[in-house]
This record gives structure tokens, sequence and C-alpha cells, in this order.
């Protein structure tokens, strides 16, 4: 039996644990580091820009909880998502207000993302292009390259960032459009569609706020938005091609053009 005489100094405390803390003790920053691994500096840096809370102070030393923690994880998974910083600041702040449930906004994030077109880039090996391309005729790849249609990649594969628009441009070629005439086309395309999507997208953006149109259902907006708007469009694009042949054809200058031959 161990006696403690009068003055004697206690017995020294064990060595603190070198077990992992749970999220709920408060930790340093040097053991909110080491718990989730994210580096000191970053932890700071979130902190500055207002995406991770402050910590407690007692005394001279801070102290960060299990809500740090989760914030943390919370910060990654919207990065993997694409958000810089500055955007995930205004969404930790919104579910920290209450006006902002995460289930919902992830939802409405997926939806907003899922893609409109059944076009996704691919990497193949030169069988596969000729393949998409649907030719093989001598000098098709490095015609493909030169147009910025298929990207070199090491070990002999190519990356198609749009197998849709290959297939639509090596088309035309074969109806006697050269593939360098077929880019400069959809050059001309995306130009015009980007500002009219932009200005879509404002005149949307400008009726919800107005009360003009119901947003209460965010998802089942955008889920409903994507055929019809890819339909509208085509049904537009249409027309208007129709209007403008029809005005070729009325001036005469299809009969002009009849016969020309192409240069050499």
């Amino acid at each position: 039996m161990l006696l403690l005489t009068a003055g004697m100094p206690p017995p020294a405390p064990p060595p603190p644990s070198a077990a992992k803390p749970d999220d709920d003790a408060a930790m340093t920053i040097d053991e909110l580091a080491a718990h989730t691994g994210v580096p000191t500096r970053t932890i700071r840096f979130y902190q500055a820009r207002g995406a991770l809370m402050r910590p407690e102070i007692r005394g001279r030393v801070a102290y960060y909880v299990g809500a740090h923690v989760e914030r943390l994880r919370l910060i990654a998974q919207l990065q993997d998502r694409g958000l810089r910083i500055d955007a995930i600041r205004d969404v930790v702040a919104g579910i920290d207000r209450g006006e902002l449930d995460l289930a919902e906004w992830l939802g409405l994030e997926r939806e907003v993302q899922a893609p409109w077109a059944d076009d996704q880039a691919k990497t193949v090996d030169e069988d596969g292009l000729y393949a998409l391309a649907g030719s093989r005729r001598p000098g098709l790849v490095a015609d493909l390259l030169r147009a910025g249609l298929v990207e070199r990649r090491d070990g002999g594969v190519y990356l198609v960032p749009s197998p849709a628009l290959l297939g639509i441009t090596t088309k035309l070629a074969a109806s006697g459009i050269d593939l360098t005439i077929a880019v400069e086309a959809g050059e001309v395309l995306r130009k015009h569609l980007g500002r009219a999507v932009k200005d879509l997208v404002e005149l949307f953006v400008k009726r919800i706020k107005h009360g003009d149109v119901a947003f209460d259902d965010p998802e089942g907006t955008f889920a409903s938005l994507r055929p019809l708007g890819t339909e509208a469009v085509k049904v537009l694009f249409a027309r208007e091609m129709e209007r403008e042949l029809r005005k070729l054809l009325e001036s005469g200058a299809v009969k002009a053009l009849r016969g020309r031959k192409k240069r050499r």
C-alpha cells in the first residue's frame, strides 16, 4: 500500500492518451488538423473566408469542437462538387441562418448539374475514333486533331470532348462541307446560343424574384425544363432556318450560287 506523507508531491498524472479524440472533444487547432487531416493553415483560411466558424477562446488557447469537425467535412463535400470557398461560405451561412436545408440544396445542386445532353467526353483508341467518326479515310485523324475535335493522349489514345459534335461534323464532311467550316459553324451556334441561354436565365431569375413564376419545387422545375428547353431550341432553330432559306430562295441568291465549284 502506498502512503502519501504530508508535504510530498502527488503522483505525476498519466501521460496524455495518443488515441484520436472523438468529434465532441475540445481540440486545439493542431489536434483538429490531426483529427481531420486538414492542415492548420487551411483551417485558418476557411475561418478568414467565413466558411468555418470561429473557435472558443479560453485564456490564450483556441478550442474546436465537434461542430468544427462536421463543418470541415461539409466543406470537403462541397469542394468535391466543384464549389469555390466563397460559394461554400454562402451555402453554410444559409444553413446556419436556417434559410437553407442541406438535403434539399444537395438535391437541387444535383438536378442543376445533371447533363442536358447525352454527350459525355470519352477516351478511345484509334479504332474507336474511326468508329465514332464513321469513316476511315486517310488523313482523318490529322484533320480531327487540327480542327480541335479530338486531343491526342499518351498511350495511343484520343480524348473526344464531344462525341455527338464529332459525329455531326464528320457527317457534314461526308456531305461536302469541310471539317474546318463545320467547326466554324459550330462556333457561330455556340456564340449565339450562349447569349440566348444567358438572357433566358436572367429572364427567369427576374420573374421568379418578382413573384411571376413559382419556384417552390426547384428540382421539379429543372427536371421539366431540361427536355422542354432542348425541344424548344430544336423547334425554334428549325423554324428560323426555314425562314432564312426561304428568304435566300426568294432573293435569287440560290440560283446565283448554283453550279459554283469548290476551289482546290
